[in-house]
């Protein structure tokens, strides 16, 4: 009788147990969190579950606005947060339906960024959290990107992400959801600003077509009418260097060098342009394109060599605004198919600055129950924060060769 009795209290504990776990898993699963992005020109509120459902979202870009200054101007970029950033949070709730109370958390960007830009949104986000009693989810805005894929693709832990934009050029290894190796970082400027500056120089917002357009966008577009790409060489970057770093400053300087001799041959005046802008944007673009890949082939063999990759994972995401470059973005495929690599990137809309990046990075850190918190002091926010744990010294001194892919034969141009 006693050992049935055993029985009967194991099974029904067992029973207990189960139910728990099955209340915990639908408790995890109907989290939904809005997220607050507010660190550089674009003030983004989005709301999404744990089952990565966008619920509602708004943003307000100051693109257009910004193209004027040839670049974002902060103290403009600031009053325009200050000014839509109410707006965007309550037009994200009346789309999804929900008022902040029915949200479990507020995450919001507080690293890196333009500090007072940053400052705004933190500051809203803990209005709200104070006003409806919900937890705070700080932010690192290059994670955000990073993991914003896994929000429509399954991609486990570990990949390789490559993180380009206007204010970053990064390869790291994502081990977790808060665990980055940071592999290779820009030692100068990103290609995105690289990309905004030369087109202002090639003075690209005088036709018409390209008039309202982002400088990186605007050469991506003017390269597609190039009807001779190989009429400017560029030299590959830091090709002497072993490591994954990235350089843009000579590229720029190099295109603007050979804009300024096609001026002089052409006698070009004011706003007029050189006849061979179409060339120069493609042949200036590709030379940003083959760095990138050359770099990423780096961090793959490293990865591998330090068996950082399980063979039957090997994935790579291209976030950041500039992964919104098509060229750019099929010559990283090329180095994906010639490694084993499949290479997925977010949907547009993702890979420039946003909301729902920030409210997705917000479901998986409650999943993992870490960085929730009651309050963010403003000494937290930090401008210029690293991703992650640098491991660019492993990579120097695994003096690792790569032989350059030539992308030209690869993408048949």
């Amino acid at each position: 009788m006693a050992f049935i009795q055993s029985c009967y209290s194991i099974t029904r504990q067992k029973i207990t147990n189960a139910l728990l776990t099955r209340c915990v898993r639908r408790m995890t699963s109907n989290k939904t969190v809005l997220g607050i992005e507010t660190s550089c020109d674009d003030t983004g509120c989005a709301i999404v579950n744990s089952d990565g459902v966008l619920q509602g979202d708004a943003l307000y870009s100051q693109n257009e606005l910004h193209v004027r200054y040839g670049g974002v101007n902060p103290l403009v970029a600031y009053e325009l947060h200050r000014n839509n950033i109410e707006l965007a949070v309550n037009e994200a709730l009346e789309k999804a339906s929900i008022n902040i109370e029915n949200v479990d958390a507020v995450a919001v960007t507080t690293k890196p960024g333009m500090l007072i830009n940053l400052q705004v949104g933190v500051k809203y986000a803990k209005y709200l959290a104070r006003i409806s009693g919900k937890p705070l989810i700080p932010i690192h805005h290059m994670e955000a990107h990073a993991l914003a894929a896994r929000m429509y693709e399954e991609i486990p832990f570990p990949f390789i992400v490559l993180l380009i934009s206007g204010g970053h050029c990064l390869l790291a290894l994502v081990q977790d959801v808060d665990d980055f190796l940071l592999l290779g970082k820009s030692l100068d400027n990103p290609p995105g600003e690289i990309m905004d500056k030369v087109a202002r120089r090639l003075k690209l917002k005088n036709i018409p077509e390209y008039a309202k357009v982002a400088g990186g966008r605007a050469i991506e577009l003017a390269a597609k009418k190039s009807k001779n790409m190989d009429l400017f060489e560029f030299p590959l970057p830091l090709v002497r260097f072993r490591d994954c770093n990235f350089s843009f400053s000579g590229l720029k300087d190099s295109a603007i060098r050979k804009l300024v001799k096609k001026e002089s041959e052409h006698r070009v005046k004011g706003d007029e342009i050189i006849p061979e802008v179409y060339d120069l944007c493609a042949s200036f673009q590709y030379a940003i394109a083959e760095h990138l890949a050359h770099r990423t082939e780096r961090a793959i063999a490293f990865c591998e060599k330090k068996n950082m990759i399980p063979a039957t994972n090997r994935n790579i995401v291209v976030s950041g605004g500039v992964a919104c470059n098509d060229f750019i973005f099929k010559a990283i495929q090329v180095i994906g198919t010639k490694m084993g690599y499949r290479i997925f990137r977010p949907p547009p809309k993702l890979c420039t600055d946003n909301g729902i990046m920030i409210a997705w990075n917000g479901i998986e850190k409650m999943k993992k129950n870490c960085n929730l918190v009651k309050d963010i002091s403003f000494k937290d926010i930090d401008p210029l924060a690293p991703l992650g744990k640098s491991y660019i010294d492993e990579v120097v001194k695994s003096n690792l060769a790569v032989k350059i892919t030539r992308l030209k034969k690869c993408l048949q141009i």
